[in-house]
């Protein structure tokens, strides 16, 4: 490549770095709780660790003393429908079928994998996709490698999503209509009150819910199956997703669904077809978490007081602060400004990322505080004083 292409894109990374938001990596070592980079040893607020079982040792031991070592196969070598369909897959799914009211189950290699396959193989030219406005990249992404025409309701305005509905509903050039939304929002760690949602479904008959509860498995329901078991609608929403990378402390991501869009999506979903499995090591793993993460009632709760606890906080500081969950983001909006904002922070000890456009929109950049159950209350203390 000749140095006039190579300059620009160094031209662009430069335009980055002067707008504030030119990312790079961090080597960083992790410790319950803290983390260190370039020697300096903070409390981790930036991790998605909800429940802290990514971080507990104990787990692990554990976990390697029960599997032998025949056992700890570490890449599938293949995709399921070829060679990869290893055993540890089919014990997962049955796990998450049997917790989620005996409905079918599939895996995926990431949440991000999951969405961009998903609504392309459901969606065609006779599909209407309506999507909260924040929804995740990955399911803007599915939606723009599908063939739907879709179109996006604002943040959480259900009386706007029934204005869309009654619109199309009726068309003949629509066939079905699927709604995309996220339980808890990633950026904001607003809710969607999914029993409206449901309702509101539940007067279309075109309509499939599309809901997307990578932050709430966990640490939401009496088990920890999501905000959908929290409100009693598992069995009403036709596509749950989910991720095992935060609080299940593993990786990949899960559908629940009827057992023909199981099958169907097995027949024709791109990125699962042809993209080599998980090592079946890891599907052993998840499901050996997914067996705790349901007793562990204690600190699902405890992350909630503490949640709410940093939410009146913000608020009280002049902050807009619109989460109801253990991701509390504190709006500043110019990027400069929350960059800044953000290392004064972590020199003091405690690392909270910044949030920049176009993660989110323009002039709200924010410190996103991640919290999870191992935070003592006495720390956040701390924190408030110099936020």
């Amino acid at each position: 490549m000749n140095s006039y292409l190579l300059n620009h894109f160094a031209q662009q990374l430069d335009d980055l770095k002067q707008q504030g938001n030119l990312r790079q990596f961090s080597t960083n070592v992790q410790q319950s709780r803290f983390i260190r980079i370039n020697e300096r040893e903070m409390l981790n607020l930036a991790s998605n660790d909800y429940l802290g079982l990514a971080s507990n040792l104990q787990l692990r031991e554990q976990f390697f003393d029960e599997t032998p070592i025949a056992q700890r196969t570490m890449s599938s070598s293949s995709s399921r429908l070829l060679t990869g369909n290893f055993p540890e897959f089919e014990q997962l799914e049955a796990s998450l079928s049997q917790a989620f009211a005996g409905r079918s189950a599939l895996l995926f290699n990431s949440g991000y994998h999951m969405n961009i396959g998903i609504l392309p193989a459901l969606a065609d030219t006779k599909t209407l996709i309506l999507a909260d406005k924040l929804v995740h990249a990955s399911m803007i992404d599915g939606m723009r490698l599908s063939t739907a025409k879709f179109l996006r309701y604002r943040h959480n305005d259900l009386l706007h999503l029934e204005q869309l509905l009654s619109k199309h509903h009726d068309s003949n050039d629509i066939e079905r209509i699927i709604v995309v939304t996220e339980s808890i929002f990633s950026m904001d760690g607003d809710e969607t009150d999914l029993a409206a949602l449901v309702q509101l479904k539940q007067q279309f008959s075109k309509v499939m819910l599309y809901v997307d509860e990578a932050h709430a498995i966990g640490v939401r329901g009496e088990r920890g199956l999501g905000c959908a078991e929290q409100y009693d609608v598992i069995e009403q929403i036709d596509l749950l997703v989910g991720t095992f990378g935060k609080a299940l402390a593993s990786v990949g991501g899960y559908l629940i669904c009827y057992p023909i869009l199981r099958d169907y999506l097995i027949n024709t979903m791109r990125p699962l077809i042809f993209s080599t499995a998980q090592p079946p090591i890891c599907m052993a793993w998840t499901n050996f978490i997914f067996q705790r993460v349901m007793s562990l009632k204690q600190p699902r709760a405890d992350l909630m007081t503490l949640s709410q606890s940093l939410q009146q906080g913000v608020r009280a500081k002049g902050f807009e602060c619109p989460s109801s969950s253990h991701i509390v983001p504190v709006i500043i909006g110019d990027s400069a400004k929350t960059v800044a904002k953000a290392q004064v922070l972590q020199e003091a000890g405690f690392y909270i990322m910044p949030v920049r456009p176009p993660t989110v929109p323009k002039q709200s950049a924010r410190l996103r505080i991640s919290l999870t159950a191992q935070i003592q209350p006495a720390e956040l203390d701390q924190l408030l004083q110099l936020v």
